[in-house]
């Protein structure tokens, strides 16, 4: 019998303890051996409680010859695939986390009922010659595609045009690899960041493979939805796969082909520990299953760049001039700084006020506005300096005739004074949408003026003339496109606290950029912006590659990441302290800090840097010392391993 030959079950405790991140080994009862196969949910008691778990493997011999049965097979349905254990425990490892923090993720909850439902009939996707698509107007693309069709392993980072079909159709574009992929056999998985995203996406693939002929993986389906749609992939019915974040463990058969779209958005950060991104998480599957890798945005993130400059990447794009050619015409105009920054005339030059009115006889007009809310941030007047609590750190707003107040914890502070000049003056530098959706009312009378943000979305405009405010990331998409785009205040977008301010500044204008007609059709986009910025320039030359380039190499000289390998770690003071002093560091780290960090708690913060070669052994370390710290039931620390935000 099986069982006499592997009679030892290796099992992936849900533990949260980093000490006991391993496999333990249980004996398999005679009556569950057929059922306690790799992959299955079981019950084990440990420490005196039951535990859940999954089989990982089955073995000859354990650790001891006097091993606990298990107690129950909780589903014989196999739902954690080997592939997809050796990624968890990867991303786990690079990640100083643990395997039972990542596997959460990668595997949904389980719902009874569907699993023992009959299993839905996923039509297979209709592949026949692959057509020519937006993928195939850009340079190198041919290898890429020649590649899939083989079911070779190629990777590439696309930069999308920012502008129409064909060129800008990014959708297009994964469905072309996705049809290539499909034709050799093999699956493909299709990443998005967020439902808005998924929903285009999804009636892209509809379009090209017909109704029903892949799988969808997000947790705004619910969890019968979710899990069924899992399992299909996991049973092998399904061999197209399109999701958001956790979608990047999905467990596709014979996968041949990861596309990720848009790196740089910071739904890709996972917000629970180990806090991995998706995007890393894409590369490192993509380098241990041996399949395709497609990274695609309208901007470059430096950490994509870095491994286009490594070779690991191919760059996929347009050169600058055939992009201006293509996209919208893009120019700015300064703002007059110097009158009431309440004042629309001040806010909105006579050049943009212009490309408005004219784009308002052609259709709608989009203007972005950098903050939601009414006047939602106050700066010294004198020297531009955030005005924030001295008791909680948090920004102050404006309470009207009373002062500034803390909308945190609630004090009035009318003797407020500026700590690095002193001034006593205070000034609203962002306004936002409501307040700009009320200046542009007046500006514009009888226009129909829409508001859209993260609170109140808006999925699309028709054709009519009409005025679309709309804060980052919330702006909706346009039939047949805009007729102009104002990115209005748009420098205060470089303006917080985050070594990755410019990169993300540019990857939200070129987002905006994306929604509006191309100047053949007299699509413009105009910047409020001072025209000497970097990333202003990166705009205006529709360059994102070009300051990839540039913001890697900055990175570099001072010793940011990518280019080098960055973990911070975080606590009590006294906690953090003790980790640092005990930790046997290489000697290529550098130890930066202890810092203070806001709060009601006192917290403190170390940051450790090194070269990236030596990555690995720090990373190595630091699982060691939570492992022991978590031994000795020491206080928690917060570790986090190549942070995205760098401020």
């Amino acid at each position: 019998m099986r069982g006499m030959e592997r009679p030892v079950a290796k099992v992936a405790v849900d533990l949260p303890l980093a000490n006991l991140d391993r496999a333990f080994d249980y004996a398999v009862p005679d009556e569950l051996d057929e059922l306690a196969q790799p992959g299955v949910r079981v019950k084990v008691r440990f420490a005196g409680q039951l535990r859940d778990g999954f089989i990982l493997a089955r073995a000859e011999a354990g650790e001891r010859a006097d091993l606990t049965p298990l107690h129950k097979v909780v589903s014989a349905e196999p739902v954690l695939a080997a592939d997809v254990v050796e990624l968890v425990r990867a991303v786990a490892d690079h990640y100083a986390g643990s395997f039972a923090d990542v596997v959460r993720a990668a595997v949904p909850a389980r719902h009874a009922a569907t699993e023992k439902a009959p299993a839905p009939v996923f039509p297979e996707p209709l592949v026949g010659p692959v057509p020519d698509g937006p993928l195939t107007g850009y340079p190198g693309s041919e290898h890429l595609l020649q590649s899939l069709r083989d079911g070779g392993r190629a990777r590439a980072a696309w930069t999308v045009l920012p502008g129409p079909a064909p060129a800008g159709d990014w959708a297009g574009g994964f469905a072309e690899a996705a049809s290539a992929t499909l034709a050799a056999g093999r699956g493909a998985l299709l990443l998005v960041p967020d439902a808005r995203h998924l929903a285009h996406l999804s009636a892209v693939l509809t379009a090209r493979f017909g109704r029903g002929s892949f799988a969808v993986l997000a947790a705004d389906a619910g969890p019968a939805a979710r899990y069924r749609n899992f399992l299909a992939a996991a049973r092998g019915g399904v061999r197209l796969v399109a999701g958001t974040r956790a979608a990047v463990f999905a467990p596709v058969r014979d996968l041949g082909l990861v596309a990720l779209w848009d790196d740089g958005n910071d739904a890709w950060s996972e917000p629970h520990a180990p806090y991995w991104h998706a995007r890393e998480v894409a590369a490192l599957r993509a380098h241990l299953a041996g399949c395709s890798l497609l990274l695609a945005a309208h901007a470059r993130t430096a950490e994509v760049q870095q491994l286009v400059s490594r070779g690991w990447l191919a760059g996929l794009q347009l050169t600058p001039a055939e992009a201006r050619r293509r996209a919208p015409a893009i120019r700015t105009a300064a703002a007059d700084t110097a009158r009431d920054p309440h004042a629309g005339s001040a806010r909105l030059p006579h050049d943009a006020f212009s490309v408005v009115r004219a784009g308002l006889a052609a259709g709608p007009v989009l203007v972005q506005v950098p903050r939601s809310g009414y006047l939602p941030v106050l700066v010294c007047a004198n020297c531009r300096t955030p005005a924030t609590c001295p008791s909680c750190g948090q920004g102050l707003a404006d309470a009207g005739r009373t002062g500034p107040q803390c909308p945190w914890c609630g004090p009035l502070l009318k003797a407020w004074r500026c700590p690095e000049c002193g001034s006593a003056r205070l000034r609203t530098p962002v306004v936002g949408v409501a307040r700009t959706a009320e200046e542009f009312g007046k500006a514009f009378p009888g226009t129909t003026v829409l508001l859209a943000s993260a609170e109140k979305p808006l999925a699309a405009v028709s054709v009519e003339p009409a005025l679309v405010l709309a804060t980052p990331g919330a702006a909706p998409a346009a039939a047949g496109g805009y007729a102009a785009a104002v990115l209005l205040d748009a420098e205060l977008m470089l303006g917080r606290p985050d070594l990755r301010a410019g990169e993300e500044a540019l990857r939200r204008w070129l987002a905006v950029t994306a929604l509006v007609r191309p100047a053949t059709e007299g699509g413009t986009v105009i910047a409020v912006a001072d025209p000497g910025l970097r990333e202003v320039q990166a705009l205006l030359r529709l360059d994102p590659v070009g300051y990839a380039e540039r913001e890697l190499a900055d990175r570099a000289a001072a010793g940011f990441p990518p280019a080098v390998k960055l973990v911070t770690v975080e606590g009590a003071p006294a906690a953090v302290a003790a980790a640092v002093n005990s930790l046997e560091l290489p000697a290529a780290v550098q130890v930066l800090g202890p810092f203070d960090l806001p709060g009601d708690e006192p917290l403190a913060r170390v940051t450790l840097r090194c070269p990236l070669v030596a990555g690995a052994q720090l990373v190595g370390r630091l699982r060691a010392l939570l492992s022991v710290r978590a031994a000795k039931k020491e206080p928690p620390l917060r570790v986090r391993v190549d942070p995205q935000v760098l401020g």
